[in-house]
């Protein structure tokens, strides 16, 4: 019979996911010369080409000067173009439908600008009540923007009493009574907060047969679930690149624009220097030509230096797969629940995420009956070497990412878990 620990090693031998391509931080507590970093869905780990790949596009501008632009060996001026099938494949859409640029609240609102279109009675935003906050402010000063009272237009789905998450049918019922007055679907794909997965497909399907467009918030879906965007018929989606995208700190971020939509000159669109076609941007004209593509959304010409460690990034999840990586999630995350089911007992913790493989990513989120979720984290961290994210005031957050985490970061998370927080009643 093994120990949870002898278990724990028996699993990462016969599973032993990809972390020997990533920098993992030493642990500040603990036993273990490593952390268990569990924090991948606040910010991911360096991948180890990425160093190297990043100082290649420096040597680049060091010996070419301006003319790197065409003749470095990674030409800046259609860089972005080699993130483009890759982001593409992640997210299931085509390659006229992705592009990487800006940051997730920027692409937000620019996205707005061409799909948020109040008329009439069809004003409403309607996003989850535990939306991130930056969400909530930006949908809130767009209703602002078009002269609307943000407490009137902002619509915040809540879950049931007692409940801690949404469901599906919460989602499709409020649209069946009152979709003729939503103007704009706009919901996060994987709750930052609880880690569930909503149903995107029914969702957006719903969501589109009401008259409302559909734009999604991918920021913790994307290289965490599998995505179609395009076959799921979603008008737009945003997202960003630092959490289980791994490309550091404030990456760039990606947009899709759903293909029925490329081209519509009646969208209005906010315009620059990287909006109008390629063929024809140094000619100099006053009037903006753009294309028939997502590309049509861009503004400024993009930093090249921001966008090595995201092609990195996207390289590697087009070596491994998301097919791959979402089986090896759904075995880390259920094996870390069923660690954690027999740490709660008797204590004053509760997993507020979804039992259903199906309607999680891979993260666990616990909310604590007493203390600070702030506080917690910090004892985890250097009693035990286990990195967790607090969201205050009292939720844990432990996020077991299959490219990089173990079985072994999962039973020391539990073990930690257990020995920080008491038993009620031991």
């Amino acid at each position: 019979m093994h120990t949870p620990q002898e278990e724990a090693h028996r699993r990462d031998e016969a599973d032993p996911g990809h972390r020997h391509l990533f920098h993992v931080p030493p642990a500040d507590g603990g036993e273990h010369p490593e952390s268990a970093y569990l924090a991948g869905n606040s910010l991911g780990l360096q991948p180890r080409a990425t160093r190297d790949e990043l100082l290649a596009d420096l040597d680049a501008w060091g010996r070419l000067g301006v003319e790197g632009h065409l003749e470095a060996e990674r030409a800046w001026l259609p860089y972005h173009e080699l993130l483009t099938g890759p982001a593409a494949r992640l997210v299931g859409a085509r390659p006229t439908e992705a592009v990487v640029m800006n940051s997730l609240t920027v692409n937000l609102h620019l996205l707005m600008v061409s799909f948020y279109r109040p008329a009439g009675a069809r004003t409403r935003i309607v996003i989850e009540d535990a939306a991130f906050p930056s969400d909530s402010y930006a949908v809130r000063s767009q209703a602002r923007f078009h002269g609307l009272d943000p407490d009137d237009a902002v619509v915040r789905l809540r879950p049931r009493a007692g409940e801690d998450a949404l469901r599906t049918e919460d989602v499709t019922d409020y649209l069946a009574a009152e979709g003729d007055r939503v103007a704009l679907l706009l919901l996060g794909g994987v709750n930052y907060l609880t880690g569930e997965l909503l149903d995107i497909p029914a969702i957006t399907a719903a969501g589109r047969a009401a008259g409302a467009v559909v734009g999604w918030d991918l920021a913790h879906a994307v290289g965490n679930v599998p995505l179609a965007l395009h076959d799921w018929d979603v008008d737009f989606a945003a997202w960003c690149s630092y959490k289980y995208l791994n490309s550091g700190p404030g990456a760039l971020a990606g947009v899709f624009v759903h293909e029925r939509h490329l081209g519509d000159e009646s969208l209005p669109r906010f315009e620059g220097w990287w909006s109008t076609a390629a063929a024809t941007r140094f000619e100099m004209t006053p009037v903006s030509r753009p294309p028939a593509t997502v590309e049509a959304w861009q503004i400024s010409n993009p930093p090249i230096f921001a966008m090595g460690p995201v092609r990195t990034s996207l390289e590697l999840f087009d070596a491994v797969g998301m097919t791959a990586l979402r089986a090896r999630s759904q075995r880390l995350t259920g094996w870390l629940e069923s660690l954690f089911d027999e740490v709660t007992v008797g204590r004053p913790l509760r997993v507020v995420t979804p039992r259903d493989p199906d309607r999680r990513g891979c993260q666990l989120s616990v909310r604590i009956g007493s203390g600070s979720a702030a506080e917690l984290t910090k004892r985890l961290r250097y009693e035990h070497g286990v990195i967790a994210d607090a969201r205050e005031p009292d939720v844990v957050r432990f996020a077991p990412v299959p490219l990089y985490s173990t079985y072994l970061d999962c039973w020391r998370a539990a073990a930690a878990l257990a020995a920080t927080v008491g038993q009620v009643n031991p």
